[in-house]
């Protein structure tokens, strides 16, 4: 997230002090926080703001700190700011996972960060990545999610991915769209659990231009924007895209996510952490900072 205020150092030691005793990071005086300062009145648009600079863990409705491996960590994020560093170990796929509700859930464990009471339809979400330097094997599979949780089983009526080693012979270097739908063509819900893999539609994946993960580019801060947009009644007219800075990546238009279904709509944002489609052996870490889900475009400038 770029700096919007460059300060003179008195008034960066000042602001320092005042973080600080309000309880804040420290780092967050260099500015960065203003980007979740006031973000509801700044942009009514945004359903969620998140720079990690103060702790909003709580209002995840499911965060998996995995052991420690997943945790807000100061330094960890753009610009030496407060981020979020997941670490890897051999032999264990997870690396920890965060989830946001908001509109209408179908269970009371989903607690919402809005009033709870919209059907969404058409959302955007963007946070920043960095992979350490050094870092191999690739994207590391699951990044990220939007959903339709239909159930209190948590039954999806629709999933926009977007990850690497997804679709076979995918490049574990660039990140993929792999659009899925949990009704059939009508609008039928067909799952009946999380995950319930033999009962989703795949709808047809789609693969970014930039190699974000090549050798070349680990080390480097991206910022990673997603829009994911039902179809209207029974029109072939859904989307789901996505950009880095700011950039259009792929694209998958005509989709019929859901066919006339119209119980939930989109209320659930994940980034989450797991890895199985390409061997490591040793600990490697990744960071994510500034992350906002919303119902217009975002943008990287925040």
């Amino acid at each position: 997230m770029a700096i919007l205020l460059r300060w003179s150092l008195a008034a960066t030691m000042l602001a320092v002090a005042c973080f600080v005793e309000a309880g804040h990071s420290a780092v967050a005086a260099a500015g960065v926080e203003a980007a979740c300062t006031d973000w509801q009145t700044r942009h009514p648009e945004w359903l969620w703001c998140d720079d990690f600079e103060i702790d909003r863990l709580k209002r995840y409705f499911e965060y998996d700190i995995r052991h420690g491996r997943f945790v807000r960590e100061t330094g960890a994020g753009v610009d030496k700011t407060t981020g979020m560093r997941t670490e890897y170990i051999p032999g264990d796929p997870h690396g920890g996972s965060l989830h946001l509700a908001f509109g209408k859930t179908p269970s009371a464990s989903m607690t919402p960060v809005d009033a709870g009471t919209a059907t969404y339809r058409d959302i955007y979400w963007r946070f920043d990545l960095r992979l350490q330097p050094g870092w191999t094997g690739g994207g590391a599979d699951k990044l990220t999610r939007a959903t339709i949780l239909s159930t209190d089983r948590f039954a999806q009526a629709a999933i926009g991915h977007l990850w690497s080693g997804g679709p076979p012979g995918s490049d574990p270097e660039r990140l993929y769209l792999d659009p899925a739908s949990g009704t059939d063509e009508l609008g039928a819900l067909r799952t009946t659990t999380y995950n319930d893999f033999p009962r989703l539609r795949w709808l047809g994946a789609a693969g970014g231009r930039t190699p974000l993960f090549s050798p070349t580019n680990v080390g480097t801060w991206f910022c990673i924007e997603v829009h994911m947009k039902l179809n209207t009644g029974d029109a072939d007219d859904g989307v789901f895209e996505y950009w880095i800075n700011d950039q259009l990546e792929a694209q998958r238009t005509g989709i019929n996510w859901i066919g006339t279904y119209s119980e939930y709509g989109i209320n659930a944002v994940y980034l989450e952490h797991y890895w199985t489609s390409v061997p490591f052996t040793r600990i490697q870490q990744r960071y994510l900072d500034n992350f906002v889900v919303s119902t217009a475009r975002i943008g990287c400038a925040l």
